[in-house]
Protein backbone atom coordinates (compact mmCIF):
# COMPACT_ATOMS: atom_id res chain seq x y z
CA UNK A 1 0.00 0.00 0.00
CA UNK A 2 0.93 3.49 -0.36
CA UNK A 3 1.76 6.02 2.21
CA UNK A 4 3.43 9.65 2.58
CA UNK A 5 6.15 9.82 5.14
CA UNK A 6 8.22 12.85 6.02
CA UNK A 7 11.65 11.58 4.46
CA UNK A 8 13.39 14.87 5.67
CA UNK A 9 12.00 17.47 8.50
CA UNK A 10 11.97 21.44 7.00
CA UNK A 11 9.77 22.08 3.73
CA UNK A 12 6.83 20.51 1.65
CA UNK A 13 9.98 18.55 -0.56
CA UNK A 14 10.51 16.60 2.70
CA UNK A 15 7.20 14.60 2.07
CA UNK A 16 7.81 10.99 -0.20
CA UNK A 17 5.36 8.57 -1.11
CA UNK A 18 6.76 5.29 0.18
CA UNK A 19 5.29 1.51 -0.63
CA UNK A 20 4.81 -0.23 2.81
CA UNK A 21 2.90 -3.87 3.69
CA UNK A 22 -0.31 -3.56 4.55
CA UNK A 23 -1.09 -3.55 8.72
CA UNK A 24 -2.90 -6.21 10.75
CA UNK A 25 -5.04 -4.43 13.82
CA UNK A 26 -3.65 -5.14 16.95
CA UNK A 27 -6.07 -6.17 20.06
CA UNK A 28 -8.71 -2.99 20.49
CA UNK A 29 -7.82 -1.53 16.85
CA UNK A 30 -9.30 -1.65 13.35
CA UNK A 31 -8.29 -1.31 9.82
CA UNK A 32 -9.74 0.93 7.54
CA UNK A 33 -9.22 1.33 4.16
CA UNK A 34 -9.19 5.20 3.68
CA UNK A 35 -11.49 7.35 1.17
CA UNK A 36 -10.89 10.33 2.66
CA UNK A 37 -7.82 12.03 4.21
CA UNK A 38 -7.80 15.26 6.57
CA UNK A 39 -5.00 17.75 6.12
CA UNK A 40 -4.87 19.65 9.16
CA UNK A 41 -2.15 22.66 10.64
CA UNK A 42 -0.65 19.97 12.92
CA UNK A 43 0.36 17.96 10.41
CA UNK A 44 2.02 20.92 8.89
CA UNK A 45 4.23 21.94 11.96
CA UNK A 46 5.25 18.72 12.89
CA UNK A 47 6.64 18.44 9.13
CA UNK A 48 8.43 21.38 9.80
CA UNK A 49 10.29 19.79 12.48
CA UNK A 50 9.22 22.16 15.09
CA UNK A 51 7.78 19.28 17.23
CA UNK A 52 10.78 17.42 17.38
CA UNK A 53 11.98 17.84 20.41
CA UNK A 54 8.29 15.96 21.36
CA UNK A 55 9.81 12.76 20.05
CA UNK A 56 8.54 13.11 16.21
CA UNK A 57 11.18 11.33 13.87
CA UNK A 58 12.29 11.79 10.27
CA UNK A 59 10.18 8.71 8.69
CA UNK A 60 7.02 9.87 10.51
CA UNK A 61 3.31 9.53 8.70
CA UNK A 62 1.20 12.41 9.13
CA UNK A 63 -2.31 12.70 9.29
CA UNK A 64 -4.65 12.45 12.56
CA UNK A 65 -8.38 11.93 10.99
CA UNK A 66 -9.29 9.75 8.37
CA UNK A 67 -12.47 8.26 6.80
CA UNK A 68 -13.18 5.16 5.33
CA UNK A 69 -14.46 1.43 5.46
CA UNK A 70 -13.52 -1.11 7.93
CA UNK A 71 -11.58 -4.31 6.46
CA UNK A 72 -10.31 -6.09 9.43
CA UNK A 73 -10.52 -6.16 13.09
CA UNK A 74 -8.50 -6.65 16.37
CA UNK A 75 -8.70 -9.25 19.17
CA UNK A 76 -11.13 -7.77 21.41
CA UNK A 77 -13.08 -5.84 18.47
CA UNK A 78 -16.58 -6.84 17.63
CA UNK A 79 -16.96 -7.78 14.32
CA UNK A 80 -19.66 -5.93 13.09
CA UNK A 81 -17.76 -3.17 12.54
CA UNK A 82 -16.28 -4.50 9.07
CA UNK A 83 -18.22 -3.41 6.04
CA UNK A 84 -18.86 -0.07 8.06
CA UNK A 85 -17.71 3.51 7.04
CA UNK A 86 -16.56 5.28 9.85
CA UNK A 87 -14.77 8.73 11.10
CA UNK A 88 -11.32 7.98 12.92
CA UNK A 89 -8.74 9.69 14.79
CA UNK A 90 -5.34 8.13 14.15
CA UNK A 91 -3.35 9.90 16.69
CA UNK A 92 -0.72 12.50 16.14
CA UNK A 93 -0.26 10.47 12.64
CA UNK A 94 -0.94 7.70 10.46
CA UNK A 95 -3.36 9.06 8.69
CA UNK A 96 -1.60 9.97 5.03
CA UNK A 97 -2.55 6.43 4.46
CA UNK A 98 -4.35 3.95 2.21
CA UNK A 99 -4.95 1.73 4.89
CA UNK A 100 -5.03 3.07 8.44
CA UNK A 101 -5.13 1.93 11.79
CA UNK A 102 -7.41 3.25 14.64
CA UNK A 103 -8.06 2.31 18.34
CA UNK A 104 -11.60 1.05 18.14
CA UNK A 105 -13.14 3.48 20.76
CA UNK A 106 -11.71 6.27 18.15
CA UNK A 107 -13.94 5.28 15.39
CA UNK A 108 -17.47 6.33 14.85
CA UNK A 109 -19.81 5.56 12.35
CA UNK A 110 -20.74 8.11 9.38
CA UNK A 111 -24.11 9.18 9.09
CA UNK A 112 -25.32 7.63 5.25
CA UNK A 113 -25.83 10.75 4.08
CA UNK A 114 -22.99 12.11 4.99
CA UNK A 115 -19.23 11.75 2.95
CA UNK A 116 -16.06 10.91 4.18
CA UNK A 117 -14.54 13.87 2.91
CA UNK A 118 -17.10 16.51 4.89
CA UNK A 119 -16.38 13.88 7.69
CA UNK A 120 -12.54 14.67 8.02
CA UNK A 121 -13.64 18.25 7.62
CA UNK A 122 -15.69 18.58 10.53
CA UNK A 123 -15.10 15.46 12.75
CA UNK A 124 -12.01 16.75 14.58
CA UNK A 125 -12.41 20.92 14.15
CA UNK A 126 -15.63 20.87 14.97
CA UNK A 127 -14.80 19.43 18.79
CA UNK A 128 -12.24 21.75 19.02
CA UNK A 129 -14.10 24.26 18.06
CA UNK A 130 -17.21 23.34 20.35
CA UNK A 131 -14.85 23.19 23.57
CA UNK A 132 -12.40 25.99 22.95
CA UNK A 133 -15.59 28.06 23.49
CA UNK A 134 -16.79 26.49 26.05
CA UNK A 135 -13.36 26.43 27.79
CA UNK A 136 -13.29 29.93 27.27
CA UNK A 137 -16.78 29.82 29.36
CA UNK A 138 -18.70 31.97 25.98
CA UNK A 139 -22.60 32.59 27.03
CA UNK A 140 -25.27 34.15 24.68
CA UNK A 141 -24.93 37.65 24.10
CA UNK A 142 -21.05 37.68 24.14
CA UNK A 143 -18.58 38.60 21.61
CA UNK A 144 -16.51 36.51 20.10
CA UNK A 145 -13.06 37.32 18.09
CA UNK A 146 -11.75 34.52 16.06
CA UNK A 147 -8.71 35.22 14.89
CA UNK A 148 -7.43 32.80 12.21
CA UNK A 149 -10.97 31.91 10.99
CA UNK A 150 -10.33 30.93 7.84
CA UNK A 151 -9.20 27.13 8.42
CA UNK A 152 -11.09 24.57 9.54
CA UNK A 153 -10.96 25.04 13.34
CA UNK A 154 -11.91 28.84 12.66
CA UNK A 155 -14.86 28.15 10.27
CA UNK A 156 -16.30 26.03 12.53
CA UNK A 157 -16.21 28.27 15.77
CA UNK A 158 -17.58 30.93 13.44
CA UNK A 159 -20.32 28.64 12.75
CA UNK A 160 -20.85 27.36 16.40
CA UNK A 161 -20.17 31.03 17.91
CA UNK A 162 -22.68 32.20 16.03
CA UNK A 163 -25.74 29.28 16.41
CA UNK A 164 -24.71 29.72 20.55
CA UNK A 165 -26.41 33.23 19.72
CA UNK A 166 -23.28 35.53 20.40
CA UNK A 167 -23.77 39.56 20.36
CA UNK A 168 -20.94 39.67 17.59
CA UNK A 169 -18.29 37.50 15.98
CA UNK A 170 -15.67 39.49 14.30
CA UNK A 171 -12.70 37.21 12.49
CA UNK A 172 -9.28 38.39 11.77
CA UNK A 173 -8.47 37.01 7.78
CA UNK A 174 -6.44 37.90 5.09
CA UNK A 175 -8.44 39.61 2.37
CA UNK A 176 -11.99 41.03 1.95
CA UNK A 177 -13.08 37.85 -0.37
CA UNK A 178 -12.45 36.03 2.89
CA UNK A 179 -14.17 38.08 5.15
CA UNK A 180 -17.31 37.71 2.55
CA UNK A 181 -17.30 34.10 2.87
CA UNK A 182 -16.88 34.11 6.48
CA UNK A 183 -19.92 36.34 6.81
CA UNK A 184 -21.69 33.70 5.02
CA UNK A 185 -21.30 31.31 7.89
CA UNK A 186 -21.91 33.88 10.72
CA UNK A 187 -19.50 36.43 11.16
CA UNK A 188 -20.23 39.85 11.96
CA UNK A 189 -16.92 42.30 11.28
CA UNK A 190 -14.41 40.79 9.16
CA UNK A 191 -11.07 42.76 10.87
CA UNK A 192 -7.84 42.37 9.10
CA UNK A 193 -5.16 39.94 10.64
CA UNK A 194 -3.74 42.35 12.96
CA UNK A 195 -7.28 42.73 14.45
CA UNK A 196 -7.92 46.00 13.36
CA UNK A 197 -10.39 47.64 10.63
CA UNK A 198 -14.12 46.15 10.66
CA UNK A 199 -16.87 49.02 10.26
CA UNK A 200 -18.68 49.12 13.56
CA UNK A 201 -16.63 46.25 15.52
CA UNK A 202 -16.83 46.43 19.18
CA UNK A 203 -14.06 47.66 20.61
CA UNK A 204 -13.30 44.61 22.68
CA UNK A 205 -14.86 41.32 22.87
CA UNK A 206 -15.89 38.99 25.80
CA UNK A 207 -14.43 35.77 24.00
CA UNK A 208 -10.56 35.41 21.55
CA UNK A 209 -10.26 32.15 20.03
CA UNK A 210 -6.87 31.91 19.00
CA UNK A 211 -5.88 29.11 15.93
CA UNK A 212 -2.88 31.36 15.36
CA UNK A 213 -0.79 32.21 18.56
CA UNK A 214 2.92 33.21 17.01
CA UNK A 215 4.57 36.47 17.52
CA UNK A 216 1.91 38.81 17.96
CA UNK A 217 -0.79 37.02 20.38
CA UNK A 218 0.54 39.46 23.27
CA UNK A 219 -1.05 42.23 20.87
CA UNK A 220 -4.43 40.56 21.17
CA UNK A 221 -5.03 41.06 24.68
CA UNK A 222 -5.23 44.76 24.46
CA UNK A 223 -8.88 43.97 22.73
CA UNK A 224 -10.17 41.68 25.84
CA UNK A 225 -13.40 43.40 27.95
CA UNK A 226 -12.46 43.21 31.71
CA UNK A 227 -13.04 39.76 32.65
CA UNK A 228 -12.15 38.86 28.79
CA UNK A 229 -11.18 35.10 27.95
CA UNK A 230 -8.64 34.40 25.45
CA UNK A 231 -8.13 30.60 24.48
CA UNK A 232 -5.52 29.57 22.06
CA UNK A 233 -6.72 26.38 20.24
CA UNK A 234 -3.46 26.48 17.85
CA UNK A 235 -0.11 27.63 17.10
CA UNK A 236 0.18 27.67 13.26
CA UNK A 237 1.71 30.94 13.62
CA UNK A 238 4.65 29.19 15.65
CA UNK A 239 5.26 29.94 19.49
CA UNK A 240 3.97 33.35 21.29
CA UNK A 241 7.04 35.58 22.80
CA UNK A 242 8.36 34.04 26.63
CA UNK A 243 7.33 36.91 27.95
CA UNK A 244 3.36 37.17 26.83
CA UNK A 245 2.42 36.93 30.02
CA UNK A 246 3.68 40.28 31.04
CA UNK A 247 0.76 42.12 29.00
CA UNK A 248 -1.86 40.72 31.22
CA UNK A 249 -0.07 41.75 34.33
CA UNK A 250 0.02 44.90 32.72
CA UNK A 251 -3.38 45.21 32.30
CA UNK A 252 -3.66 43.67 36.19
CA UNK A 253 -7.12 45.59 37.20
CA UNK A 254 -9.13 43.66 33.71
CA UNK A 255 -9.13 40.66 35.42
CA UNK A 256 -8.24 39.21 31.91
CA UNK A 257 -7.67 35.59 31.93
CA UNK A 258 -6.07 33.16 29.18
CA UNK A 259 -5.87 29.76 28.47
CA UNK A 260 -4.57 27.04 26.03
CA UNK A 261 -6.65 24.59 24.91
CA UNK A 262 -6.62 20.69 23.61
CA UNK A 263 -9.08 18.36 23.00
CA UNK A 264 -6.73 15.76 24.83
CA UNK A 265 -8.43 16.85 27.87
CA UNK A 266 -11.34 16.10 26.62
CA UNK A 267 -13.11 12.44 27.46
CA UNK A 268 -13.70 9.98 25.04
CA UNK A 269 -17.43 9.83 25.70
CA UNK A 270 -17.48 13.59 25.53
CA UNK A 271 -15.91 13.98 22.39
CA UNK A 272 -17.80 11.12 20.69
CA UNK A 273 -21.18 12.76 21.97
CA UNK A 274 -20.44 16.27 20.04
CA UNK A 275 -18.96 14.77 17.03
CA UNK A 276 -22.22 12.66 16.85
CA UNK A 277 -24.38 15.66 16.95
CA UNK A 278 -22.55 17.60 14.84
CA UNK A 279 -22.21 14.85 12.12
CA UNK A 280 -26.27 14.28 12.35
CA UNK A 281 -26.20 18.47 11.93
CA UNK A 282 -24.30 18.43 9.02
CA UNK A 283 -25.82 16.09 7.33
CA UNK A 284 -29.09 18.07 7.83
CA UNK A 285 -27.38 20.76 6.45
CA UNK A 286 -27.48 22.62 9.76
CA UNK A 287 -23.41 23.10 9.64
CA UNK A 288 -21.39 23.68 6.29
CA UNK A 289 -17.99 22.05 5.82
CA UNK A 290 -15.67 23.77 3.72
CA UNK A 291 -13.07 22.60 1.20
CA UNK A 292 -10.72 23.96 -0.37
CA UNK A 293 -9.27 21.33 -2.94
CA UNK A 294 -9.54 17.83 -2.97
CA UNK A 295 -6.03 15.86 -3.62
CA UNK A 296 -4.80 12.77 -4.27
CA UNK A 297 -2.54 11.00 -1.44
CA UNK A 298 0.31 11.68 -3.77
CA UNK A 299 -0.18 15.50 -4.36
CA UNK A 300 0.84 15.61 -0.33
CA UNK A 301 4.12 18.05 -1.25
CA UNK A 302 1.38 20.33 -3.23
CA UNK A 303 -1.08 20.34 -0.31
CA UNK A 304 1.43 21.22 2.19
CA UNK A 305 2.56 24.22 -0.13
CA UNK A 306 -0.68 25.59 -0.15
CA UNK A 307 -0.59 25.31 3.27
CA UNK A 308 2.36 27.12 4.13
CA UNK A 309 1.34 30.21 1.41
CA UNK A 310 -1.22 30.40 3.51
CA UNK A 311 -3.81 30.04 0.53
CA UNK A 312 -6.29 27.58 1.74
CA UNK A 313 -9.65 28.44 2.87
CA UNK A 314 -11.40 25.58 4.69
CA UNK A 315 -9.43 22.27 4.74
CA UNK A 316 -7.53 20.37 2.05
CA UNK A 317 -8.71 16.50 1.87
CA UNK A 318 -6.46 13.59 0.49
CA UNK A 319 -7.94 11.28 -1.22
CA UNK A 320 -6.19 7.73 -2.03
Amino acid sequence: MKAVAIQAFGGPEGLAVIDLPAPAPAGGQVLITTEAIGVGGVDTVIRSGALAAYGFTEGHIPGGEVAGTVTAVGEGVDASWIGRRVWAFTGTGGGYIEQAIAPVEEILPLPGDLSGVDAVTLGSSGVVAHFGLSHAHFAPGESVLVRGAAGSIGIMTVQLAARGGAGAVAVTTSSPERGARLRELGATHVLDRSGEGGEDAPAGYDVIIDVVAGPDLPSFFAKLNPNGRMVVVGAVGGRPPADFGTKIMADFQKSMSFAAFSAATVTEADRRAVRTEQFAAASRGELRTVVHELLTLEQAVLAHRKMDAGEVFGRIVLTP
